[in-house]
């Protein structure tokens, strides 16, 4: 006889463990587990059958691994917070007591974090456990930014402190400082959330998120304790890579802050860096082809005679084989050209080609000293010009401290960013002063000599990575689409980026167009219909037929008629079409054999080319519709279910596509049509 089981000691039973379980085998607190769960990585679990996992499990029972919950019991974590609840209860106490002294002496020792800023523990060993690899850690620097950058902009309240706003503020400026001096940045959207940036860290992509720098309004229905416990995790992560990547680059962190600057708005300019004197980190050099080491001459002459000798027959034809000296030649032979990707077979698909760029994205503002105005927000332009090589930055006093100039008529300044319309009908003798030595111009003049453009052209800049035409985004001036530019093309989509002409099928245009007008025209029928009235004869034999109409023969001949009609499928658009047609050409051949008889000649009807074109559009659009319904149809004969099953899928998602981006199209020509399209660049 087998030993009986016991129950609970094998199976689902053993391998998972409840919420409330694994909280009273930790002895903490339920805020507590979910910091230790958070920090660690530890996630809840879905039991295949939760009736088996816990008699008493319910639809809202969360359940954890029991040995993820094994793992925290070594967590050192864990004894701190066993000590903060200890001390606790023995400052309630004192309380209780009435032993002011003593309360406030052990509140002193007490993790407020609140107040202070800092905890009494370290998350540096939890971070070490997590990403055992600097690339793990950039890997998941996503999250991490978006979350500081977006606590970085919050206002201070009691469950967000002002301390932790700083320290994100801080961290996320230090990794900016990075980005600028490493020339990381690559890519940046302005979105209706906010802004996106993307930078390139040791070959890692990195997209996080910038919110706007508006007046936000902390909800109660956010739990920020949940949110806290995250951002209390980031910035450990952050800190750890900021110190990597600075030693990389051969600085010193972390860098000097004057808090005297920050306090007047400095932000970037508060901070300034030093190197650490040992230099950047070398990475690991390729080998290249110059660098590999030659083959032994002696071995070189001896293959050179086994390769005359295969190639006896080339050089009776008067063809001499080419040496190994000859080939050393022409691999050393620099060219201009680059390599294009083709495609090996018709319909694949397109590679982005290399192409040459005619500037440096890292230096593409250096040569140019900006100003901004005062209307145009100062921190993501001050970054991103910066990030690509621009190392004059002025503003208006009141954007804060850290400019290059306040001076609005500095004649060194080459391109000024405004985002106001231009000021008409102003009066030259208003100003009194002159533009090259007053300190503030008046609103609406120009210095002659600058570019005046609105912020877009920066981004737009950026991400095609050359300078923008600056007419085109002149002040109030209608600016060019400002494209994702995240958004990789696909074949057969719409692209905006793109002409229409090189998107649209054959004669779609006129297909669209003759839709239109029959559209339009069905709507003025059905407006031009009013109701008529019937008149007294004609409601009393509506009566009597409604009377007549409950005998049994007419319910029979009723029910023969919807038989009828039923078993009858219609025409077709195509058969339609091809009826009238013929139907037409009777006609025309009739009208001509009875003006032949009579000896008058017939009056051939002006045809629009316009409308003509439009119709024959329309058919040929139908019938090659037919074809490819036809095609298909007979393909699906020769395939099993299965496989019929995915075609049907495939062509219901690819008609879908088709449908969406002749939408889109559509949409596209009547916008251009009407003359409010923007200029292309």
């Amino acid at each position: 006889m087998g030993r009986i089981k016991k129950k609970g000691t094998a199976g689902q039973a053993k391998n998972f463990i409840t919420r409330t379980q694994a909280v009273r085998k930790l002895q903490v607190s339920l805020p507590d587990f979910r910091k230790l769960c958070i920090w660690k990585g530890i996630y809840p679990r879905e039991p295949r059958s939760k009736k088996k996992a816990s008699k008493s499990a319910g639809h809202s029972t969360t359940f954890y691994y029991t040995k993820d919950i094994q793992y925290l019991l070594h967590e050192p974590l864990l004894q701190k917070f066993r000590d903060q609840k200890a001390l606790e209860k023995k400052i309630s106490k004192a309380l209780g007591r009435g032993d002011v002294s003593d309360a406030k002496r052990l509140e002193g020792n007490a993790s407020r974090p609140e107040k202070t800023g800092r905890t009494k523990y370290t998350l540096d060993h939890v971070i070490r456990e997590r990403y055992p690899t600097f690339v793990d850690a950039l890997r998941d620097l996503d999250d991490c930014l978006s979350m500081l950058f977006l606590f970085a902009n919050l206002p201070s309240t009691d469950t967000v402190p002002a301390k932790m706003i700083a320290r994100c503020e801080r961290l996320c400026l230090e990794f900016e400082h990075y980005l600028i001096v490493s020339n990381s940045l690559r890519k940046s959207f302005l979105s209706i959330k906010g802004i996106y940036y993307q930078a390139t860290i040791q070959g890692q992509d990195i997209l996080w998120l910038v919110p706007y720098r508006f007046n936000q309004r902390v909800t109660g229905d956010v739990d920020f304790r949940i949110m806290g416990t995250f951002v209390e995790f980031y910035q450990t992560l952050l800190g750890f890579v900021n110190f990597r990547l600075y030693t990389s680059v051969g600085l010193v962190y972390p860098p000097k802050f004057d808090k005297a600057r920050d306090d007047l708005g400095a932000e970037l300019g508060a901070f300034s860096l030093e190197g650490n004197g040992v230099g950047a980190i070398e990475q690991p050099k390729q080998i290249t082809n110059g660098e590999k080491s030659k083959p032994d001459p002696k071995l070189q002459a001896e293959i050179d005679k086994l390769m005359s000798q295969l190639n006896q027959p080339e050089k009776e034809t008067g063809q001499e084989p080419p040496t190994s000296q000859t080939l050393a030649d022409d691999e050393e032979e620099p060219t201009d050209t680059i390599d294009k990707f083709e495609p090996t077979a018709p319909g694949g698909d397109i590679l982005l080609q290399p192409s040459y760029s005619a500037t440096d994205p890292s230096t593409l503002f250096s040569n140019f000293t900006f100003f901004l105005s005062r209307e145009t927000p100062r921190q993501p332009l001050e970054f991103i010009l910066k990030a690509f090589g621009c190392k004059r930055i002025g503003w208006d006093a009141v954007l804060g401290e850290g400019a290059y100039t306040h001076n609005e008529s500095d004649p060194s300044i080459t391109h000024q960013v405004v985002d106001r319309p231009p000021i008409a009908d102003l009066e030259a003798e208003e100003q009194t002063e002159d533009n090259q030595t007053a300190q503030k111009l008046r609103p609406g003049s120009r210095v002659p000599g600058r570019i005046y453009i609105q912020p877009q052209w920066v981004w737009d800049s950026v991400n095609d990575e050359e300078l923008k035409r600056p007419d085109l985004y002149a002040p109030g001036a209608q600016l060019p689409p400002h494209l994702s530019p995240f958004v990789k093309k696909v074949r057969g989509q719409y692209d905006p980026s793109a002409p229409l002409n090189e998107q649209e099928r054959e004669d779609e245009e006129l297909e669209a167009e003759s839709d239109d007008e029959e559209d339009v025209s069905d709507e003025d029928e059905m407006a031009d219909q009013e109701p008529k009235l019937l008149t007294t004869m004609e409601v009393d034999a509506t009566a009597a037929g409604m009377d007549v109409a409950g005998s049994d023969d007419d319910s029979e001949s009723q029910e023969g008629d919807l038989d009828n009609d039923e078993e009858f499928g219609g025409f077709s658009d195509a058969e339609s079409d091809e009826e009238d047609e013929a139907a037409t050409l009777a006609m025309q051949r009739q009208r001509e054999l009875e003006a032949e008889a009579k000896g008058e000649q017939v009056e051939e009807k002006k045809v629009d080319p316009v409308a003509k074109a439009k119709a024959d559009a329309r058919k040929k659009a139908a019938k090659k519709a037919k074809e490819e319904d036809e095609e298909l149809e007979r393909a699906k004969m020769m395939m099993s279910r299965k496989k019929r099953k995915i075609l049907e899928k495939m062509v219901y998602s690819n008609k879908k596509k088709d449908s969406e981006a002749e939408t889109l199209r559509a949409k596209r020509r009547k916008i251009e049509k009407s003359g409010k399209a923007a200029p292309r660049a």
